[in-house]
């Protein structure tokens, strides 16, 4: 018996759409959405691999750059094809930020190696960034500052969060097409492992790419480093050769002379050696020469080798002071938090000295002061200056040496002063400047208001490197100037003048020059003083010779305190018998 075939209901109509949501909007103009999404996907899969191989120099920003096959997107890939949908999509988001972080550590890394030739410190470089942002509103002003501030928080906000979902576009991409992403992912590591096995290489780098793999590395390898240093630094700064010398056997060779440790801002080996700084400089360093001489003094100049490039004044000041080596912020914080006994405080200790210290670059409180050994610190509010500030230099040099007269150096009936004096009209950008003008003329620094607004527009110098390089050269002429013209006014028969460089300038002026040498001098009218340093080498007069010692710049102070120590041997040898103390490097401080 058969049974009616039952009637087929009729289909349903497909809901319309509403056309208020992607849906609708996808279904209403199809080419559009469909490339849209096209172009989504083909912009994350060239964004990532455009992340992955982006170098951390500006200087190997090139288009070659880019011409390679990076091994961590290929991993990645291989990874997120191997994983099922919800753990695919939780480490794409995952990995595509991270992708983003190291992508912003690579900006730092441009920014640090372009000013310190050397890499962004995770953990000891983010107190610079304070510093950074100060050093943009003195030179470019706030408006500057501001929307570098607000460019950099919104990069950081941004980046992850791009690279996160379009490695998640990708990642479902692929997952849809899985046969083809598959192919295509062996395709790459087959290339990969055939470009590393013959060396291939574009535009001098290989194009079997490992950059971010090897980057992460370095840093972790950096961290350790840098932890395993601190311990180190601490036994080193707990031994002083002469921690346990008499005060009345300390300087003996300087008794009632007023000794002036005089930092140049910037004042490399290039300023002297450079073919294109060499003239100007070098006949400033001759005018010089003759000045001195001419008031009875004699020069012999050396070299010290910096602890640093481009930046990071404190810590050759320390460095020098301390007979320590300070290449880094995590070193001169626990110098600064320790007891380490520094040349100022030497002078001090003897209680033949009253110690000064001119430091017109601090603007606000400087509590390491106290551990420098510094009786009176006069900062940029406490010169007496009412003028203008040039750029990130609040005081013009030539009023910050006429100021220490005018405070401290020309007083009468005064005890016998070491000073530690900065000068930093040379500090980058070297632009506007100050020249100089007649001593009597300097009057409270309002002179120099006009001086200031014809000056040139530091945006505007930095565009041309050569431009940069011509005024750092004036700028050290114009500082050198200063520190001559206020010896040829104001030294007297018992000065002893040391002036060096702290650093070389930044790698735009040094033009590729690996060289850290800075030029070191030391003044004085007394022939004795010059005899005490006769087996330094050093060259007569005030322009080191090219072939002239180089030194570490923490070895200076023990050989200062040897040279100018007691001329009996054994007398000395028993006096720097070493001591050890026990240090706390517990404290921070702020940097100077």
């Amino acid at each position: 018996m058969s049974h009616p075939t039952p009637a087929r209901p009729p289909e349903t109509a497909p809901a319309p759409a509403d056309p208020g949501t992607d849906e609708g909007r996808r279904r209403r103009q199809p080419r559009t959405a469909r490339g849209i999404a096209v172009g989504t996907t083909a912009a994350s899969a060239v964004l990532l691999p455009a992340a992955l191989l982006l170098p951390n120099r500006l200087d190997l920003l090139t288009p070659t750059a880019f011409l390679r096959l990076p091994v961590e997107g290929i991993v990645l890939a291989a990874v997120l094809l191997a994983l099922p949908g919800r753990a695919r999509r939780v480490t794409a988001v995952a990995a595509g930020a991270s992708v983003g972080l190291l992508t912003l550590v690579k900006c730092l890394d441009m920014g640090f190696y372009s000013v310190l030739e050397r890499p962004f410190d995770l953990v000891l470089d983010w107190v610079l960034l304070d510093d950074a942002a100060d050093y943009v509103r003195e030179s470019f002003g706030r408006t500057s500052e501001l929307l570098a501030i607000s460019g950099a928080v919104l990069l950081a906000a941004t980046v992850p969060a791009v690279t996160a979902l379009a490695l998640l576009r990708v990642a479902e991409r692929m997952a849809r097409r899985r046969p083809q992403a598959v192919r295509t992912a062996l395709v790459l590591a087959v290339a990969w492992v055939t470009c590393a096995t013959f060396g291939l290489r574009a535009g001098g780098a290989p194009v079997a790419s490992s950059l971010d793999a090897q980057l992460v590395d370095d840093r972790v390898r950096a961290v350790r480093a840098g932890l395993a240093d601190a311990r180190v630094f601490a036994a080193e700064a707990a031994v002083d050769a002469f921690g346990n010398t008499p005060p009345d056997r300390l300087l003996t060779g300087l008794r009632g002379k007023d000794v002036l440790f005089t930092f140049v801002e910037s004042y490399g080996r290039t300023a002297i050696e450079d073919p294109a700084m060499a003239r100007q400089v070098g006949a400033v360093l001759k005018e010089g020469t003759a000045t001195l001489r001419a008031a009875g003094f004699e020069a012999r100049s050396g070299w010290l080798r910096s602890p640093v490039l481009g930046a990071g004044s404190w810590m050759c000041h320390a460095t020098l002071l301390s007979g320590l080596w300070i290449d880094n912020q995590q070193r001169y914080r626990d110098l600064v938090s320790g007891d380490r006994t520094t040349l100022n405080e030497y002078f001090r200790r003897t209680g033949a000295w009253r110690t000064v210290g001119v430091v017109p670059g601090v603007r606000r409180a400087w509590p390491e002061a106290r551990f420098f050994g510094l009786d009176r610190v006069y900062d940029a509010t406490h010169l007496g200056y009412r003028g203008p500030y040039f750029s990130w230099t609040p005081v013009p040099d030539q009023f910050t040496l006429e100021a220490f007269d005018r405070l401290e150096y020309g007083k009468p009936n005064r005890r016998p002063m070491m000073a530690e004096i900065i000068l930093a009209s040379s500090h980058q950008p070297w632009a506007p400047l100050p020249r100089m003008i007649d001593w009597t003329d300097l009057g409270d620094g309002s002179v120099f208001g006009p001086m200031r607004k014809a000056g040139k527009d530091p945006a505007e110098v930095w565009k041309d490197p050569e431009s940069v390089r011509t005024e750092y050269r004036v700028s050290i002429e114009y500082s050198l100037r200063s520190l001559f013209g206020f010896m040829g006014r104001h030294a007297r028969r018992d000065t002893v003048l040391v002036f060096l460089g702290d650093h070389q300038p930044r790698p735009e002026v040094v033009a590729g020059s690996p060289r850290r040498d800075v030029p070191v001098t030391i003044v004085a009218h007394d022939p004795a003083v010059l005899d005490r340093v006769a087996g330094w080498d050093w060259t007569p007069g005030l322009k080191p010779a090219a072939d002239a010692p180089i030194w570490a710049m923490d070895k200076f102070r023990d050989r200062f305190l040897t040279a100018f120590g007691p001329r009996d041997p054994s007398a000395a040898q028993a006096s720097r018998k070493p001591t050890v103390r026990r240090t706390n490097h517990s404290g921070s401080s702020s940097q100077g």
